[in-house]
């Protein structure tokens, strides 16, 4: 692409407000930055920079064209990830996605994956946004949801339940006692989100059960949920895959039907067939019968 360095320079001095940070991110000398950022608006007729003390500032002319640049590189680097992934050897680069609460039985697989193919780059990206498969920002997805993902050109495959119980440390349970049935609750503390608008099955349970007022610890992220529940600050959800590593947990309920959400393997049409994608989905789902989530 004719003047693509001269723009992508440009980009950067934008993206990082200094000609030394540009130079950086971009492995070359900062004399080269001045030169194409000098170029490109001599070609353009227009400044695209303010140039002050502290760095470099867009005009509304650069910053038109630093959102062409960034749509621009971002397709590029979608799809260098996607090239990568298209290979016939099980190597490079695999990038899997899920759930962060997923992460005690997906890291052992990816691990054991690896191990058996030495030449792999593995990326285990998890949290509540959905990376865009179509994109190539993941080769494979294991996504909760009460429907099965409707993206085009996604491969989509049932992938059994969640199996999701409720749980209290066993200092907990010396300290209240153990709830038998659900009109004890309203004596106990809850752990619960901080997300009002959360979709989990088991989420919305615990609003619609335990008054707000009980639900005494809040939080959003994964990891200090399990926390939470493992030094005593109340009943909370916890996956069984995750709660059968802890001696110190009591199953207050086991896991419902109504606690729980389908999971689902979506990959993308164009990777699907792929010899790595391929031989991944067959060692996951080899793996999946030992985690007892209901395959």
């Amino acid at each position: 692409m004719e003047n693509w360095d001269e723009i992508r320079t440009a980009y950067h001095v934008a993206r990082m407000g200094t000609v030394s940070g540009a130079a950086e991110a971009l492995g070359v000398h900062h004399a080269t930055v001045i030169r194409h950022i000098d170029a490109l608006e001599g070609r353009l007729g227009v400044k695209l920079f303010q140039r002050h003390a502290r760095g470099y500032t867009a005009t509304e002319a650069g910053s038109d064209l630093m959102q062409v640049a960034q749509a621009t590189d971002d397709q590029f680097s979608q799809l260098q990830s996607r090239i990568r992934g298209r290979g016939d050897s099980v190597s490079g680069d695999l990038v899997v996605t899920s759930l962060a609460t997923m992460s005690p039985v997906v890291t052992p697989t990816l691990v054991a994956f690896q191990n058996e193919n030495p030449g792999l780059i593995v990326r285990y990206l998890t949290g509540d946004r959905v990376f865009r498969l179509e994109y190539g920002e993941a080769h494979v997805a294991i996504r909760a949801a009460l429907r099965a993902p409707d993206q085009p050109d996604n491969v989509v495959q049932p992938f059994g339940r969640t199996s999701v119980g409720l749980y209290a440390n066993e200092d907990y349970i010396r300290r209240r006692g153990l709830p038998t049935k659900e009109s004890d609750y309203a004596a106990h503390d809850f752990i619960g989100t901080d997300n009002e608008n959360s979709r989990a099955p088991f989420n919305h349970w615990l609003r619609q059960t335990v008054p707000a007022e009980r639900i005494v610890f809040r939080t959003t992220d994964s990891q200090n949920f399990r926390d939470a529940i493992l030094a005593g600050a109340g009943i909370g959800f916890m996956g069984q895959w995750d709660a059968r590593r802890w001696p110190s947990l009591v199953e207050v309920a086991p896991p419902r039907d109504e606690w729980s959400a389908p999971l689902w393997l979506v990959t993308h049409v164009d990777l699907h067939r792929t010899t790595k994608v391929q031989s991944f989905l067959a060692f996951l789902k080899a793996a999946a019968r030992e985690w007892q989530i209901g395959l």
